[in-house]
């Protein structure tokens, strides 16, 4: 039986075992990468930019050859209405023209390749071209027929680029810095320019085949947007199930490039809309409710391309209701608002209304009704001024108060009967029901002549109350007096 230190032993000794097996590995592996590393660079060293067929080689491949057959050829017979009752996706046709829309994408990474080599070639003859000219066809167009001249005045660019940019181009020519190019780079560049406008014209044919297939293939979605939006479309998303299965706020970004707008303002600019902007229902529709249009259009797009990719509808009903249902709203949203109608009076009553009445209705009139002196101050005598808190018309009128006198306010304030009977029921509180005196008067009088006396005050103010001239000290009126000497 082993020990436990032979035990510990064996797992070293495997250990050891699997960390060698791990190196070797990594030798491998290593050597494996070094050598992908090195054919690597060997295909960059191989790679001459200077030589155009080892830079474009789209033209060269058999794809592009047989896509291009096969597409003289369906333009030249037409469109086959035979095979109306099988599956989109087994259709030959349909599946030429996803081919197609994978080739013109292709087609124009392409056409941006041969742009850069003439760019890079041409920029020893004239280098503000390409600040000048933007697009690639349109660069190779110039570069074609400028070619190696000096002097611009003698070149005819008519017809190629706007009066504008020419003006600009033939100023700029006569002052650069280029000089003419030998003639083995010109050669080369311009062949660059015949296989770029090459590429252009082959690119066109395409996509003129796939519109002319978008009645067939697309029929509800060709009916609103156009049958070269409905290409376009197809062959950014990858075919026409690729659409159907998409959002329509994805749909509506199809296309969308980032404009420069070179510091000015994005107000006016349309960033998040792609081809869908090339369609008439955009064009026409007012600039401040085109993106409304445009995720409606985008939303009914989406739609018509489900019932396309099931060939629901062949006859393209379904698109023109859709179409015509986005026709309707738009010219709904441009309505101006209903006018604002007379609000009628309402049927007089003339039932008569049960009305509370009774001794509590007058009080709570009497308790809010508007007084004297707001009466006044609410009424304006003509074509006298008022008076005013701060003087000349400023602050609080005064109305009529004070008008009738010596021009001042006199408001003769009269207890009310609710006053009088809060009044009266506070003495009944405080001191009983009874007419006891209260307890802060006295009994003691004081007078010049006889001092101190007792007199009663009830019986004082019964002799007041008469109106009789007796004096304060007479005998029904007098409990004792004290004389002072």
């Amino acid at each position: 039986m082993a020990t436990l230190a032979d035990s510990f032993l064996a797992d070293l000794d495997e250990l050891s075992d699997n960390e060698a097996v791990v190196i070797e590995e990594e030798d491998v592996d290593a050597g494996n990468m070094e050598e992908d590393v090195d054919g690597e660079m060997a295909d960059i060293e191989n790679l001459n930019y200077d030589d155009l067929d080892s830079v474009s080689k789209l033209q060269k491949t058999q794809r592009y050859v047989d896509i291009m057959q096969k597409v003289e050829d369906a333009l030249q017979k037409g469109s086959d209405i035979s095979n109306l009752g099988m599956v989109l996706e087994d259709d030959p046709e349909y599946q030429l023209i996803v081919d197609c829309n994978a080739l013109s994408v292709d087609i124009e990474n392409e056409i941006i390749i041969i742009h850069n080599f003439i760019r890079d070639k041409y920029r020893l003859k004239f280098p503000e071209l390409e600040s000048l000219v933007h697009h690639p066809i349109d660069y190779a167009r110039v570069v074609k027929k400028i070619g190696n001249e000096m002097d611009l005045t003698l070149v005819d660019l008519e017809g190629l680029l706007p009066s504008a940019i020419i003006m600009v181009v033939s100023v700029t020519a006569s002052t650069t810095s280029g000089k003419p190019l030998p003639e083995e780079i010109l050669d080369k560049t311009i062949d660059a320019c015949d296989r770029a406008l090459t590429l252009d014209a082959a690119k066109k044919k395409v996509l003129d085949f796939v519109e002319s297939r978008m009645g067939y293939i697309a029929p509800n979605l060709s009916t609103i947007v156009g049958s070269a939006v409905a290409a376009k479309l197809m062959g950014t998303a990858g075919g026409l199930a690729a659409l159907a299965k998409m959002p329509a706020c994805n749909v509506q970004l199809l296309g969308a490039k980032k404009k420069n707008l070179a510091g000015f303002s994005t107000a006016t600019s349309q960033f998040r809309v792609g081809y869908i902007e090339q369609t008439e229902i955009f064009q026409s529709t007012p600039p401040s409710l085109r993106m409304r249009a445009c995720r409606l259009l985008a939303s009914k797009s989406t739609l018509a391309a489900r019932v396309d990719s099931t060939r629901g509808d062949p006859s393209g009903n379904n698109g023109r209701a859709l179409r015509e249902e986005i026709r309707k709203k738009i010219e709904k949203w441009q309505e101006p608002p209903p006018a604002k109608q007379p609000k009628p009076l309402p049927v007089p009553d003339s039932e008569p209304k049960k009305k509370r009445g009774g001794r509590r209705l007058r009080k709570m009139k009497e308790r809010y009704a508007i007084t004297d002196m707001r009466k006044l101050a609410n009424r304006m005598q003509f074509g006298v001024p008022e008076e005013s808190s701060l003087g000349d018309g400023l602050g609080e009128g005064y109305g009529m108060l004070g008008q009738a006198g010596s021009g001042k306010l006199r408001v003769s304030v009269g207890q009310s009967k609710l006053a009088a009977k809060v009044a009266k029921k506070f003495k009944e509180k405080n001191y009983g029901s009874s007419g006891a005196s209260s307890g802060l008067t006295s009994s003691l009088a004081f007078t010049l002549v006889q001092g101190i006396e007792l007199s009663n005050p009830q019986a004082h103010a019964h002799q007041l109350g008469s109106g009789t001239q007796s004096t304060y000290f007479s005998e029904t009126g007098t409990f004792s007096k004290i004389k002072r000497t």
